[in-house]
């Protein structure tokens, strides 16, 4: 079901941002499995895999650091150590464990065929996120990818947002933003988005809703019945 949070409008629908971890695709197994046998080799955990949802979603330094002290780490001197072991996991299979969201392909398929532009937006470092999504949809299924750089700062900041629609040509207010955590609906409101927080990932309604949401929705193919509402002029 949709739910309309806010009064806030939407006339015309020329892109699609979409977060990566609990948005596209459910990667909290891959993750709870690199960084657990991150803390391993350290001494450290293991953590239970559900408790990687509120770990993950401010990048993988800001994840690994949270496990390290979920699992009693007494200082962060070995911070940097048992992150270059979670990213050596992922280069060696960054699709590990993972698995697209039910409906999401054939909804993004149907947004293409509306000539809507669709992105990726991560705080996964840039070459992971272009890996990941390559891997799961194909090269170049996506019309930009953009994952965590020194160049860009890393959501919440809504740098990234605004880059790919500026890169498409298209105002803020013409893009829906898509994502499953406080990080993400920061983002997209102080991007000028349409902020849609999506109920199958990371976390929970409340979450969404406190944090700037604009709608709320539960599963995938109800993107595609937002763009169609808006053209129709319904929403």
């Amino acid at each position: 079901m949709i739910e309309k949070v806010t009064d806030k409008k939407i006339f015309n629908i020329k892109a699609c941002i979409f977060d990566l971890d609990g948005t596209l695709a459910d990667t909290v197994e891959s993750i709870a499995y690199s960084c657990n046998e991150a803390l391993a080799a350290v001494g450290l955990g293991p953590l239970p895999i559900n408790d990687y949802r509120y770990y993950a979603g401010d990048g993988a330094k800001v994840l690994v650091e949270r496990a390290m002290k979920a699992a009693g780490a007494k200082d962060m001197d070995d911070l940097e150590s048992v992150f270059e072991i979670y990213n050596g996991f992922f280069k060696k299979d960054c699709t590990y464990k993972v698995s697209v969201f039910d409906g999401m392909l054939p909804t993004l398929k149907k947004l293409k065929a509306s000539s809507i532009k669709i992105a990726v937006l991560s705080n996964k470092p840039h070459d992971r996120a272009v890996d990941v999504i390559n891997k799961l949809f194909g090269e170049g299924f996506f019309d930009m990818v953009q994952g965590q750089t020194e160049s860009i700062r890393r959501k919440p900041a809504p740098d990234g947002a605004v880059m790919i629609a500026e890169n498409f040509g298209v105002k803020p207010e013409e893009c829906l933003y898509m994502g499953d955590t406080n990080t993400d609906m920061m983002t997209g409101t102080s991007a000028g988005m349409y902020t849609v927080g999506v109920l199958w990932g990371f976390r929970e309604r409340e979450e969404l809703l406190e944090n700037g949401a604009d709608a709320v929705i539960e599963k995938p193919q109800e993107i595609a019945e937002i763009a169609c509402a808006v053209k129709a002029g319904i929403f």
